[in-house]
């Protein structure tokens, strides 16, 4: 069993507000030296959350060190993927152009960068030059340090649900890196892909964890509690499993309809406790947890497909 689990049916329920991302970072950043693995990065971070906006937080950061285990420890890191246009291959306008002295220059933009102007690394999606059979140009993924000259970060509109974590809008312009900056591979396979069920599963991690401190607090029945143990038990296994075998995908999926049941459930529990501050954070925040439903149905349906077919 998780250590970590065990801590968040231990420790104190008590935890501080925190208004922006200035005061949940270093908080984040101690638990997590103190983790042995992702998952428990996600279960501590999610347990000392105020909010649900801290435990995604909490979530994303842990689901980036999973996919990139030698991530600074001080970095507040974003995966940069979303254009105007989309976030699948073919909308990858942003380009990386190799130069003759050995660097690369990047030209584009992003949307949607989580965490915003607070970042201090971002991962960069972009596209090399077309190959000259005319294939897809490989995506490649660039480490860029907030502060690098060309880029910017222009702080976008507060959503309507977890709004304390901030966006930007990334602009590069003519951005110079070592070529040492590219992570190896193709940057859709290796580091994309992965990432949407890394970060399903420590972001659920997450919340579900925030929602056990809560439970724990608030007295709520001891059976509810324990059906937030067991998901997050299974999601535990899934996030130090291999992103790209069918089985974790098959796994996941079922863990998440049970995360959204637990939800639902905290709904009617949150709807008693009236007029408190959390209760109506809880309610504006449920939206979240609708976000890319039709992207996990049709990655379970592939799941099950590449199983059928013995893959």
């Amino acid at each position: 069993m998780n250590p970590a689990l065990d801590t968040c049916l231990r420790a104190p329920t008590a935890v501080p507000p925190r208004a922006s991302v200035a005061e949940w970072w270093p908080r984040w950043r101690s638990g997590a030296a103190q983790a042995a693995s992702s998952a428990e990065q996600a279960l501590l971070g999610g347990f000392d959350a105020d909010r649900v906006g801290w435990a995604f937080a909490s979530g994303y950061q842990a689901a980036l060190r999973a996919l990139l285990p030698d991530l600074p420890a001080d970095a507040v890191a974003a995966l940069c993927v979303t254009e105007e246009s989309g976030n699948r291959p073919r909308d990858i306008h942003t380009r990386i152009t190799p130069e003759a002295d050995g660097s690369v220059s990047i030209h584009g933009a992003k949307r949607w960068t989580t965490l915003g102007a607070d970042s201090s690394l971002l991962l960069v999606v972009g596209a090399l030059p077309p190959a000259a059979d005319g294939a897809r140009a490989m995506l490649k993924v660039a480490r860029v340090p907030v502060g690098t000259p060309g880029l910017q970060l222009l702080t976008m509109p507060e959503t309507r649900f977890v709004p304390e974590v901030p966006h930007a809008r990334v602009v590069l312009d003519g951005v110079r890196l070592d070529a040492a900056a590219l992570l190896p591979g193709d940057g859709y396979e290796r580091c994309v892909k992965p990432f949407r069920t890394l970060e399903d599963a420590h972001v659920t991690l997450a919340v579900l964890a925030y929602l056990l401190r809560e439970a724990r607090q608030r007295g709520w029945p001891a059976g509810f509690a324990e059906r937030l143990c067991a998901t997050m038990a299974v999601l535990c296994d899934v996030a130090g499993a291999a992103a790209g075998v069918p089985v974790t995908h098959v796994v996941l999926a079922g863990a998440l309809a049970q995360a959204q049941t637990l939800y639902a459930e905290a709904g009617t529990l949150w709807a008693a406790a009236g007029d408190d501050p959390a209760a109506q954070r809880w309610q504006r925040d449920a939206a979240l947890f609708d976000v890319a439903g039709s992207a996990r149905s049709q990655r379970a349906a592939r799941a099950w497909e590449r199983l059928r077919d013995g893959a």
